[in-house]
């Protein structure tokens, strides 16, 4: 029975996908419902969604399929600090491992500041060129997009940055 599942899913996935083969390609304007920026920096699902949006819109330039999307969370209790620590040291590691070309990071959550400094620790001693043909995304606000910028840029990353 699993087998049969599989089998179906996967024929319906090629059906799918070669049906479109020999059509011209036609201007369809589609209407994708947004994701609203979510007003409670507790909602975390509705956080994901929204960030997971922003990140989509853009990935021009990025040629892995997925990026590495780090979703810091607001909070001062225990659990969050401990969560932005273990974040921090992880991304501490890639960054010191380095990011192959054409894959993006793209850091955001409810809290700017919290999102900038992670970001800045991350990449504070990182080597300088070592993240050519990488994107740093940014989604945060305009007052701490300078000082992420600042914190990138001896990598050579390209660099966005979107509003929140």
């Amino acid at each position: 029975m699993r087998k049969i599942l599989m089998v179906a899913a996967l024929g319906l996935g090629v059906a799918l996908s070669l049906g479109g083969c020999h059509k011209k390609e036609a201007a369809v304007t589609q209407q994708v419902a947004t994701v609203q920026r979510p007003t409670s920096p507790t909602d975390i699902q509705g956080w994901q969604a929204y960030l997971s949006q922003v990140v989509q819109n853009n990935m021009q330039g990025v040629s892995a399929s997925s990026p590495y999307v780090y979703f810091v969370p607001a909070g001062t209790d225990a659990m969050d600090v401990a969560e932005r620590q273990r974040q921090l040291e992880q991304v501490q590691g890639v960054v010191a491992r380095t990011v192959l070309p054409g894959n993006m990071l793209a850091f955001g959550g409810p809290d700017s500041a919290l999102t900038a400094k992670m970001i800045e620790d991350s990449f504070t001693g990182a080597v300088a060129g070592s993240f050519k043909g990488v994107t740093v995304l940014f989604i945060g606000d305009k007052a701490d997009d300078a000082a992420v910028q600042k914190a990138v840029a001896p990598t050579s990353a390209t660099y966005k940055f979107v509003q929140m």
